[in-house]
């Protein structure tokens, strides 16, 4: 009775309901009308008081107290309405219910098994050793990263990696990163939130145009698979890219987001190794697992390293479990056979979403379908993208236009994100049944 008593009490002062000075019944009046205790009155009494909804003195009985106001319960952003959503095709997410639960759970069995006691204090801020070892070894294989594991950073995705390296710049005196014009706004927002200048270059069939750097401190590139157009950056800006950071002292930011998924050619290898001291290499777990886990690394150049660190012993990292589990699922050689299997069945996935397309909406051109887990639908002429988004949501359908990824707002023809990964394997053709109808409409119009 005294806690339902109590919450009635405060709800009411709370919403003001009883507005501050008001004069509650004395504790021998309100237990004869409620017909309950006096003692349950006083101790309600007593603990509103203590908490300061409630004040109490001699002479003057218990008041409801002036600093008490009305408080309205904090709302929610608006959110898309989810239960409105039958299919989801937007881009940079792998199929989640592919996540290899049976393995997973395996290897964090056999790593907290072996793990010893240390492991679950709080560590080197780096990482797990056993993660930075194996990240090392599988990095250099598959992707041809030079890394040493001390040089590895285990990070909580790619986010974390990139505010770090941004805070850890404008620390040391940097003022500017230039990105390629077309790629994620919230990558953009963590360069800007770090004080540092943002300026772009545009992206064309061979990748970022590098020789319009200038004078930036760092550049953010995706040059294995850009994001979203979909070119590799081709070998001579490489090379530009390179030299430019070896003449002044710029450092490149490599996002390796989905470099395992290339299917009608040898995977593009990553352009750390050309310059290890000024390419920074970062990879994540988001494309090949699940974005989740929040597992993210990079590949710091030796005179980064201390800096990172000490900015990152302040925000924290992924788990120490998942960190092992991660390493252990890489060292039994599951991640591999996860990895071939994904690209078997996303090669799969491309290749139908590109014949039916052909098939039922030839007005469209599909680019970028070389690797990763999307495509880019040129519009048939005189169609908008936000008229064709809007109709693919009255279908039930989630995508977006290739404008919510520029930095500059125009530059490209009107086009579709195309995620093909995303859908849950029962629900693909469903999806993109419906796109090619939403496209067909768009093009009859």
């Amino acid at each position: 009775m005294r806690v339902a008593l109590e919450s009635a009490l405060r709800e009411a002062v709370r919403t003001g309901r009883l507005g501050g000075g008001v004069r509650l019944p004395s504790s021998r009046a309100l237990a004869g009308d409620l017909g309950i205790s006096r003692n349950t009155i006083a101790a309600a009494y007593g603990q509103l008081g203590a908490e300061g909804w409630l004040t109490a003195r001699q002479g003057s009985g218990t008041q409801v107290a002036h600093r008490a106001v009305a408080v309205e319960a904090p709302s929610a952003p608006a959110t898309p309405d989810a239960s409105r959503v039958r299919y989801d095709l937007s881009a940079g997410s792998p199929d989640l219910a592919t996540f290899p639960r049976a393995g997973w759970l395996a290897a964090a069995r056999r790593a907290l098994g072996a793990a010893p006691a240390e492991a679950m204090g709080y560590g080197d801020p780096r990482g797990r050793s056993e993660l930075r070892r194996a990240l090392a070894d599988y990095l250099a294989r598959a992707r041809g990263v030079y890394a040493d594991p001390d040089c590895v950073v285990i990070c909580s995705g790619f986010a974390q990696g990139l505010a770090l390296l941004c805070q850890t710049l404008h620390a040391g005196g940097a003022t500017s990163v230039v990105t390629e014009s077309y790629g994620h706004q919230s990558h953009r927002d963590a360069v800007a939130v770090s004080g540092l200048r943002l300026t772009s270059v545009p992206v064309d069939a061979e990748g970022a145009v590098v020789r319009q750097f200038g004078d930036a401190d760092a550049a953010l590139l995706t040059p294995a698979h850009q994001f979203p157009l979909g070119p590799a950056l081709v070998a001579e800006r490489r090379t530009q890219a390179v030299e430019w950071a070896h003449v002044t002292g710029g450092l490149i930011i490599e996002d390796d987001y989905d470099g395992e998924f290339r299917y009608d050619r040898q995977p593009v290898g990553a352009m750390q190794a050309l310059a290890p001291e000024h390419v920074v290499y970062a990879g994540t777990a988001s494309k090949s697992l699940a974005p989740g886990l929040r597992l993210g690394w990079l590949v710091l150049p030796g005179r980064l390293i201390a800096d990172t660190v000490a900015l990152k012993v302040l925000t924290g990292g992924p788990s120490a479990l998942d960190q092992l589990t991660m390493a252990e699922f890489i060292a039994s050689g599951a991640y591999d056979r996860h990895v071939r299997r994904s690209r078997l069945a996303y090669r799969e996935r491309r290749d139908k979403l590109v014949v039916m397309l052909e098939r039922q909406v030839p007005e469209v051109r599909t680019t970028g379908i070389v690797a990763g887990l999307h495509v880019v639908v040129e519009l048939p002429a005189g169609q908008r993208e936000d008229d064709v988004v809007a109709r693919a949501r009255r279908q039930g359908l989630q995508i977006e236009g290739l404008g919510a990824y520029s930095a500059t707002g125009n530059g490209h023809n009107p086009a579709l994100v195309v995620g093909y990964a995303t859908p849950p394997e029962h629900a693909f053709d469903g999806a993109i049944a419906t796109l090619c109808a939403v496209l067909a409409r768009a093009a009859s119009a």
